[in-house]
């Protein structure tokens, strides 16, 4: 997705610093700063056990701090304006015997909503996600993925201006996963501030203008994206025809090589001070045999392992497998 700046002179919708958090002896939140404008789509990245959920019911309300400041959308007392907020927790959970629309109404009201208009909307949104066949049936008659949808929607049935997500992507298969991250997109096109924790880099990387990074209880980044990638040098990815010459002298020190069976040899390399234009010239003048050249930026998974460690990005990928 394009990223632009507008979004960051916009006002905030939330805005916490110094948050800190013990249950018992345990140090669950370790002075995290977080700061979401109004409008923008929010990623907090971090494995299992890595202070997320804890740091989310605190921005919400749920939990208070002990210590440092929370405002929603200016609010310190973000219980205060819940009608202005859906939430979707990790821990699913609807009344198996309740019918679709009922269910979507139910959590409307909970956020202010009038059963009646609840009712009403929980119809027209179930048919506009394709699942107007459900209306009238109860919880416990659906598929996991169509109980998650239901959730999903009685999260949004109040039109809120924040929208919270607790790993919302967790058990959903890759179709309701895709359609998923397109309902955040559409949220985001009509000013709705979405904040989302997630352990799976990837729907951050699509998805975010911004992330931050949790491990440990604390916050080593949060910034945009762009800026996460950016802390990483790109890299050259040379194939050559020829793996000897004078040209070779105009690759940097620490290039690496990959000499591929059938031909071709492969070159990686930050991007040398003198530029790419010298350097292809040295390779040109030199017969190397360019078979291709591109600049390859660094993913947000390295800039994960960058900032939070190897530890901390092994533990994702085993969560991502599990």
């Amino acid at each position: 997705m394009s990223r632009n700046d507008d979004h960051y002179n916009r006002p905030l919708a939330i805005e916490a610093r110094g948050l800190v958090k013990r249950f018992d002896d345990t140090l669950a939140v370790d002075g995290v700063d977080i700061s979401v404008p109004q409008g923008a789509i929010y990623g907090i990245l971090g494995p299992n056990g890595a202070g997320k959920t804890t740091t989310l019911r605190m921005l919400l309300g749920i939990i208070d701090p002990d210590e440092g400041v929370r405002r929603v959308f200016g609010h310190d007392r973000p219980h205060e304006i819940a009608k202005w907020i859906g939430y979707l927790p990790e821990e699913r959970g609807l009344y198996p015997a309740m019918k679709c629309d009922e269910a979507i109404a139910f959590m409307g009201a909970l956020r202010g909503l009038p059963l009646d208009e609840g009712r009403r909307r929980g119809r027209e949104l179930l048919e506009g996600h394709g699942m107007g066949h459900a209306i009238d049936r109860q919880i416990r008659q659906l598929s996991k993925g169509m109980a998650q949808t239901v959730q999903l929607l009685g999260t949004l049935v109040h039109r809120p201006r924040l929208v919270v997500f607790d790993e919302p992507f967790s058990g959903l298969d890759a179709i309701n996963q895709g359609k998923l991250e397109a309902m955040i997109r559409e949220l985001a096109k009509e000013d709705t501030t979405v904040i989302f924790s997630t352990h799976v880099i990837h729907h951050a990387e699509r998805l975010c203008n911004d992330v931050a990074i949790i491990a440990g209880g604390r916050v080593p980044y949060a910034g945009s994206v762009d800026a996460a990638r950016d802390r990483i040098p790109a890299q050259v990815r040379l194939e050559t025809r020829n793996a000897t010459g004078d040209w070779r002298s105009a690759l940097p020190a620490e290039t690496r090589h990959d000499a591929k069976s059938g031909g071709g040899h492969f070159w990686y390399f930050p991007i040398p001070d003198s530029g790419i234009e010298t350097l292809l010239k040295r390779l040109i003048d030199g017969d190397a045999g360019i078979l291709s050249l591109s600049i390859e930026r660094a993913g947000l998974h390295d800039a994960f392992v960058e900032i939070a460690g190897e530890a901390a990005a092994r533990q994702l990928e085993a969560e991502i497998q599990q």
